[in-house]
C-alpha cells in the first residue's frame, strides 16, 4: 500500500485541555458536527493520526490527544500508566462534551487501543461508539520474563530512538526511512508526524518521548492482561477491531494472535477485520489503510485525499 499524489494542504489547530494536574495538548482537524476522538500509540504523538483526517467527510472533526509524557503533553507529570491516561481520556471527553460537542466514536491504536477500551468500558456512556486498531486484547506476559525486558526487544528501533540524537530532520527522517516498516509506505504526514517529534537544538536533535513514559505504559500494558479482559467483557459499545497482517518490524505475524481475535469476535456488538498488506503502522498512516480506517470511524465513503 502507498499513495505519492500531491496533498492538498490540511489545516491542524491545537488545543490545550484542562485536566487534573495541567493541561493535556491534543490536534483538531476539520469542522464538522460529528466527532471522532483518537488516541496513538507508545512512542507515538497525535500527528498520527494526520493521514487518516485526510479522508473524512466535511461533515466530521477529528481531534487527537497527545499522551502525557509525549509531544505537546510531555510536560505533564507521571505516574504514567493505563488508568492514568484513560482517566485523562474521559476528562478530554467530558471538557468537550462542555464545550457543546457531542459524543465522539472513541479510536485507539496500539497502546491507545487499550486505553481507549479502559475509558469506555468504565464511561460508555461518553461515547456513540469505538474502533480499535491493532490493539485492545489481553496479551498475557511470558512466564520468567522481566517486563521492561521485554518492552525494550519487542518496540526494538522505535524504543532505541530515544537514547539517541540526530544531527538534522533529515537524518532522523533517514533513521525512519530505513525501518523495516515503513519501507514502501513513505508520504508527507508521515514526515509531518515524525518532524513533530523532535525536540532540542540543531546538531543534537532528539525525540520528544519520555523514555520514563514509555517504560512505564510498557511495563503496565504487559501486566495488565486482567483488567484488560474485565474491560473487554463488560464492554456495551458497538465496536470494530482492525488489525494489520503483519507487526512492528513489517513481518508476519500481526501484533495480535488470530485465535485471539476470532475468540473476542464472537462477543455481540464486537466485529473485526484484517487490513491486507498493512504491518502495524501502515495500518494507520499509509494512504489506502487510512481511507479504509475514516470508512470503519464514520460508517462513510472516506472522501479522497485532501
Amino acid at each position: 500500500m502507498t499513495a505519492t499524489a500531491p496533498l492538498s494542504p490540511l489545516t491542524r489547530r491545537y488545543l490545550d485541555i484542562p485536566v487534573a494536574d495541567g493541561t493535556l495538548r491534543a490536534l483538531r482537524w476539520g469542522d464538522g458536527p460529528r466527532l471522532v476522538l483518537a488516541v496513538h500509540g507508545i512512542t507515538a504523538n497525535a500527528a498520527c493520526w494526520q493521514a487518516v483526517a485526510r479522508f473524512l467527510s466535511p461533515g466530521w472533526t477529528l481531534i487527537a490527544v497527545d499522551l502525557r509524557g509525549r509531544a505537546g503533553s510531555a510536560g505533564l507529570p507521571g505516574p504514567y500508566g493505563l488508568d492514568r491516561h484513560a482517566a485523562d481520556l474521559l476528562e478530554v471527553a467530558g471538557y468537550l462534551a462542555s464545550q457543546g460537542h457531542p459524543r465522539p466514536v472513541l479510536a485507539g491504536h496500539s497502546l491507545g487501543a487499550y486505553i481507549a477500551l479502559l475509558a469506555a468500558a468504565d464511561r460508555p456512556q461518553s461515547f456513540v461508539r469505538m474502533v480499535l486498531v491493532d490493539g485492545g486484547l489481553s496479551l498475557p506476559l511470558p512466564e520468567g520474563i522481566k517486563a521492561e525486558d521485554v518492552v525494550a526487544a519487542t518496540l526494538g528501533p522505535s524504543f532505541a530512538r530515544l537514547r539517541e540524537t540526530y544531527p538534522t530532520e533529515k537524518a532522523y527522517f533517514d533513521f525512519w526511512r530505513a525501518h523495516p516498516a515503513l519501507k514502501g509506505s513513505w508520504n508527507a504526514d508521515i514526515e509531518d508526524y515524525l518532524r513533530r517529534d523532535l525536540t532540542g537544538a540543531p546538531g543534537a536533535l532528539r525525540s520528544g518521548v519520555s523514555e520514563a513514559a514509555v517504560l512505564a505504559d510498557g511495563t503496565d500494558l504487559l501486566v495488565a492482561e486482567p483488567r484488560v479482559t474485565a474491560a473487554l467483557k463488560a464492554l456495551q459499545l458497538p465496536t470494530v477491531l482492525l488489525t494489520a497482517p503483519a507487526g512492528l518490524l513489517g513481518s508476519p505475524p500481526g501484533l495480535l494472535p488470530e485465535p485471539l481475535v476470532a475468540h473476542w469476535s464472537e462477543k455481540p456488538g464486537f466485529s473485526a477485520e484484517s487490513v491486507p498488506s498493512t504491518n502495524h503502522y501502515t495500518i494507520l498512516m499509509d494512504y489506502a489503510a487510512a481511507a479504509r480506517l475514516a470508512a470503519r470511524l464514520t460508517g462513510e465513503e472516506p472522501v479522497a485525499h485532501r
